[in-house]
């Protein structure tokens, strides 16, 4: 009786602190929607799993009256965090996106070229990422012929001797997304695939990611690629639910801060200006910016230089 006792407490400790499980699902097929976002407001949020689940406790969050859930290629819909139900549709529009790319097999000579990616091993120029941060860079086609990009180079500092305190060796999610040129910002999203996997801390240096399957073939004025974090991975490799704010007391009351995800990603001296620009999706209205002194002017990075991430590519360049 003891026993479950235990066992019923732990649940309901468990409930209090995760709280409801909520399914997001597209409104006319009633598929789940993998790794939607769910903003709560005020710099708040999280992400569905990989079978569009995510929790949510009106007690952690008591002080969030709407939730705001949005995926690509969805219209994005509000809900009353007290009146949530368990299951969210969203009705499909594309016209959220700049185009939806449905790319067959090119054919044809080409010829790889690659991008080489820019990396180091110091620490103190490493850009910490927070769960939903996003880092977007510029890839150009080259010799302006069609160009697929292949393998993406994703510069990391990952060794195990900068893992957290307690963090275990569950990895890192991160998501692949592509944005349209809007005049040297990212723009519009393309619709390509979201293509979404994890890093561990014994990875190093320059992760080499496949994208050729995807078709992503650049336009004409270019291509933003973005890293994004989602969050950590259970022991499955699945989006962990687990807790991304620590609450800090300050004079003001509780303040939730982001919790701080590995790998590391080094930023680096001597690319071009403006080759590098970050968003915080759950704040400034989801805005890009460059990373400069006004993105942050209290930066280290930015104050020592270390203004781009050094992301490389792979690319097959096509006559035709």
């Amino acid at each position: 009786m003891r026993v479950v006792l235990t066992i019923f407490l732990f649940l309901l400790t468990c409930y209090g602190l995760y709280g409801q499980r909520i399914a997001i699902v597209d409104s006319l097929n009633q598929e789940p929607i993998p790794f939607a976002t769910i903003s709560f407001g005020d710099g708040l949020g999280t992400f569905a799993d990989d079978e569009g689940i995510f929790l949510f406790s009106t007690k952690r969050y008591s002080d969030v009256d709407t939730l705001y859930i949005s995926a690509m290629g969805y219209a994005e819909k509000a809900v009353v965090a007290a009146l949530i139900p368990s299951t969210i549709r969203l009705r499909p529009e594309v016209s959220q996106l700049s185009e939806v790319v449905v790319s067959a097999p090119k054919e044809g000579k080409f010829k790889m070229r690659r991008k080489k990616a820019i990396t180091h091993d110091d620490l103190f120029a490493c850009w910490l990422p927070t769960v939903e941060s996003e880092v977007a860079v510029f890839f150009e086609r080259i010799d302006d012929k069609p160009t697929r990009i292949s393998k993406l180079l994703l510069p990391i500092n990952a060794e195990s001797q900068y893992k957290s305190k307690g963090k275990g060796d569950y990895p890192t999610v991160f998501r692949i997304q592509f944005y349209e040129n809007d005049n040297g910002l990212p723009g519009n999203q393309i619709g390509y695939e979201e293509i979404v996997f994890a890093i561990n801390y014994k990875e190093d240096k320059v992760y080499e990611l496949e994208v050729a399957s995807k078709s992503i073939f650049i336009p004409e004025t270019g291509i933003y690629a973005s890293l994004q974090v989602l969050g950590y991975a259970n022991k499955e490799g699945r989006l962990a639910q687990t807790k991304k704010y620590r609450e800090v007391r300050t004079p003001r009351g509780t303040q939730k801060i982001s919790t701080s995800f590995r790998p590391l990603l080094p930023f680096t001296k001597g690319l071009p200006n403006e080759n590098t620009y970050v968003r915080r999706v759950f704040l400034n209205n989801k805005k890009w910016q460059v990373f400069d002194k006004t993105y942050n002017k209290n930066s280290k990075l930015i104050q020592t230089g270390n203004r781009n991430y050094g992301m490389g590519a792979a690319f097959e360049v096509y006559e035709n």
